[in-house]
C-alpha cells in the first residue's frame, strides 16, 4: 500500500465551511488522501511518514489573497516605509525622504509608500516645497496608501516637463493653487511622472516576486491574485513572472490579472499570443483589470451624492460610454472581468457595461466576473450582481484602516454601506477577501477579525450587522479565493482530492475572542505538500 508521506494530527483540521473540522488529515504526494477521524486517518501512516503534532494548535487551508499587488508589493518593500501606523507627523515623514537621499545616488529618484494625511498631525498632504527641501539633489514621488495619489517634489516635475501650465489627462489631475501647483498628483496623472522612472530590469522584477511572495508564505499565503501586471514595467512583467516560474522562485500560485487600461498592456498580451486561462496551476493568466474610478481617500471614487465639505463626487478614469466598450471588448475575449469600482456610481457603471456586454452569444453566465473592492453601494446593486454570477472582492482590512476616514469623507449613513458581506452571503455571492497591498496590510488574521468584529483601528464600531462568523471569514479567506480563480475543486478546503495547500497557524482562532485573533501567526505553510515556510524548524528537526 501508498503509505502518506504526512499526518498532521493533535488539533482541529478546519475543513472548510461546509465540511466541519476534523481530528487528523493525511497526505500523499501533492495531495490531500484523508481528513476525519484521528484513528480512520492515522491507519494510512507508515514507517516513513512525517508526523506533524499541532498540540492544541489548528490547521486550514491556505490563505488566498484575492486582490493584491504581488511584484508591486515586493517593489515597495525597497522604498521608504511612510505608512500611517509608523509615520503620524510631517516631520517624520520628511526625515525619513531626509535620510533616504542621504544614501541615494545624487539625481537618483527617492520613493515613498503608504502615507495616509488624515492622520498626519497637519492634517494634509505633504507638498512639493516640503519635499524639494528635504531633497534637493534628487526627484521625489510618494504614494498615498490607496495608490490613487501621491506627491511629487519640483525636480520631479521638471523631469516628467510638468509646469503649472500642463493640462490635466483624461482621469486625472495635477492639483494647483494660485496657478501653481501644489505637488499633489491624482489617477491617471500620475503615470505622467511614473513614466520618466527608470523601469527595473529583469532580475529586479523576478526579486521583487520572489521577496513579496517569500513573505506572503509567512502569513500562511500559498495563492495571491496580481491583480494589475504591467502597471510598473509593461511586457516585462510577464517575462519576469515567467522567469520566477521557471527558476523555482515562484513561492505563491499567481491568478494573473493583466493591466487592461489604455495604458496598460491589454492589447500587447493579446498579441504576444496570451489568452485567458493560459498557464499551470502556479501561474495562470486569466482575469483584465480596467479602473472605473477612484479612492474614498483621494475623494476620487465615483460616488453619486458629494463628499463632505465640498469635495465633489469624485471622477470615472474614462468616461462611461468608453469604459463599458473596454468591459465589451475584453468579456468577449474571453477574459474573466476584474473591475476597479469603489464608489456607488463607479459601481453602477460597472454594472451596467457587464450587464450590456451580456448576450446569447457571449453570455456572462459562469464567467465569474469580478467587481474588486465594491465597497460602497446602492440598493439593488447586490441582487442584479447575484442575478448574473457577478462576484464582490472586498478588502476588510479597508473598513480597519481607513473606516474612520470614511466618516469623514462621506458621512456616517454612508459609511455604514462599506464592505456588507453579510447582505453578500445572504444573497449567494461569494466574497472573496484580499488585502490590495501594498495599498493595506497583507495580515489575513487582523482582516479576519475586522470582518467578524467591524470595528476600525480606532474602535470605531462600524455596521454590526454586517459581521459575519470567523468561519465565514475564513472561507472568504480560502474556498471564495479559489472559486473566483476557477479552482475551487484544486484548493479552498481541507477534503480528499484537493492540493494540500494548508497553514498552521499558533492558536485555534474558531475558539478564542475575536479580539485576539489579530495576534495570530503562521508556524507552518505548504504548498502542495511542501514547506514553504517553517516557523519552528518542523522539516528540519
Amino acid at each position: 500500500m501508498s503509505y502518506a508521506d504526512i499526518l498532521i494530527h493533535g488539533g482541529r483540521i478546519f475543513r472548510g465551511l461546509h465540511d466541519g473540522f476534523a481530528e487528523a488529515l493525511a497526505i500523499h504526494g501533492n495531495r490531500i488522501v484523508a481528513a476525519g477521524k484521528h484513528d480512520a486517518v492515522a491507519a494510512l501512516a507508515g514507517p516513513r511518514t512525517r508526523r506533524i503534532d499541532l498540540g492544541g494548535r489548528i490547521a486550514v487551508p491556505a490563505f488566498n489573497d484575492s486582490h493584491q499587488h504581488l511584484l508591486p508589493l515586493g517593489i515597495t518593500m525597497g522604498q521608504v516605509n511612510l505608512r500611517a501606523e509608523e509615520v503620524t507627523s510631517l516631520d517624520e515623514l520628511l526625515a525619513r525622504i531626509r535620510a533616504a537621499a542621504r544614501t541615494a545616488p545624487k539625481g537618483a529618484w527617492v520613493l515613498g509608500r503608504g502615507y495616509d494625511h488624515t492622520r498626519l498631525d497637519v492634517n494634509r498632504h505633504p507638498t512639493a516645497d516640503e519635499l524639494q527641501a528635504a531633497s534637493p539633489d534628487h526627484s521625489v514621488f510618494i504614494t498615498r496608501a490607496c495608490g490613487h495619489v501621491g506627491v511629487a517634489n519640483h525636480a520631479a516635475f521638471a523631469v516628467a516637463e510638468i509646469g503649472h501650465n500642463t493640462p490635466d489627462p483624461e482621469g486625472g489631475a495635477f492639483e494647483r493653487r494660485d496657478g501653481a501647483l501644489t505637488g499633489l498628483v491624482l489617477e491617471r496623472a500620475m503615470r505622467r511622472i511614473r513614466d520618466r522612472m527608470p523601469p527595473p530590469d529583469q532580475a529586479a522584477l523576478v526579486a521583487a516576486i520572489e521577496r513579496a511572495g517569500r513573505f506572503m508564505n509567512t502569513q500562511g499565503f500559498t495563492a495571491v491574485m496580481d491583480a494589475n501586471v504591467g502597471m510598473i514595467a509593461g511586457m516585462a512583467e510577464i517575462d519576469a513572472y515567467r522567469a520566477a516560474h521557471a527558476e523555482g522562485r515562484l513561492p505563491v500560485r499567481v491568478w494573473g490579472c493583466l493591466a487592461g487600461n489604455p495604458e496598460g498592456i491589454a492589447a500587447a498580451a493579446w498579441a504576444a499570443g496570451i489568452r485567458p486561462m493560459q498557464g499551470d496551476d502556479m501561474l495562470r493568466w486569466g482575469a483584465m483589470k480596467v479602473f472605473a474610478d477612484g479612492s474614498i481617500g483621494g475623494r476620487t471614487a465615483a460616488v453619486s451624492v458629494p463628499y463632505e465639505n465640498g469635495g465633489g463626487t469624485g471622477m470615472f478614469m474614462f468616461p462611461p460610454e468608453m469604459l463599458k466598450s473596454l468591459l465589451n471588448t475584453y468579456h468577449r475575449q474571453g477574459w474573466q472581468l476584474a473591475i476597479h469600482a469603489i464608489g456607488d456610481a463607479g459601481i453602477e457603471v460597472t454594472l451596467q457595461g457587464m450587464e450590456e456586454a451580456d448576450c446569447a452569444e457571449f453570455p456572462l453566465a459562469e464567467r465569474r466576473h469580478r467587481i474588486e473592492h465594491c465597497e460602497f453601494m446602492a440598493p439593488g446593486q447586490t441582487e442584479r450582481m447575484a442575478a448574473r454570477g457577478i462576484e464582490a472582492v472586498p478588502q476588510g482590512i479597508f473598513l480597519y484602516e481607513f473606516g474612520d476616514n470614511y466618516i469623514t469623507q462621506i458621512g456616517r449613513a454612508r459609511a455604514e454601506t462599506c464592505n456588507p458581506m453579510r447582505t453578500w452571503f445572504d444573497a449567494g455571492l461569494h466574497p472573496a477577501a484580499g488585502s490590495d497591498a501594498p495599498v493595506s496590510s497583507t495580515d489575513p488574521f487582523q482582516n479576519i477579525a475586522t470582518q467578524v468584529l467591524r470595528r476600525t483601528s480606532r474602535g470605531t464600531l462600524i455596521a454590526p450587522h454586517e459581521a459575519i462568523s470567523v468561519a465565514e471569514a475564513v472561507h472568504s479567506y480560502t474556498w471564495c479565493g479559489a472559486y473566483t480563480q476557477f479552482a475551487e475543486h484544486q484548493r479552498g478546503r481541507i477534503v480528499p482530492g484537493q492540493l494540500a495547500d494548508i497553514a498552521i497557524l499558533d492558536r485555534d482562532i474558531f475558539t478564542i475572542p475575536a479580539t485576539d485573533i489579530p495576534a495570530t501567526r503562521a508556524d507552518l505553510t505548504l504548498l502542495a505538500g511542501h514547506p514553504v515556510f517553517d516557523r519552528h524548524g518542523v522539516f528540519n528537526g
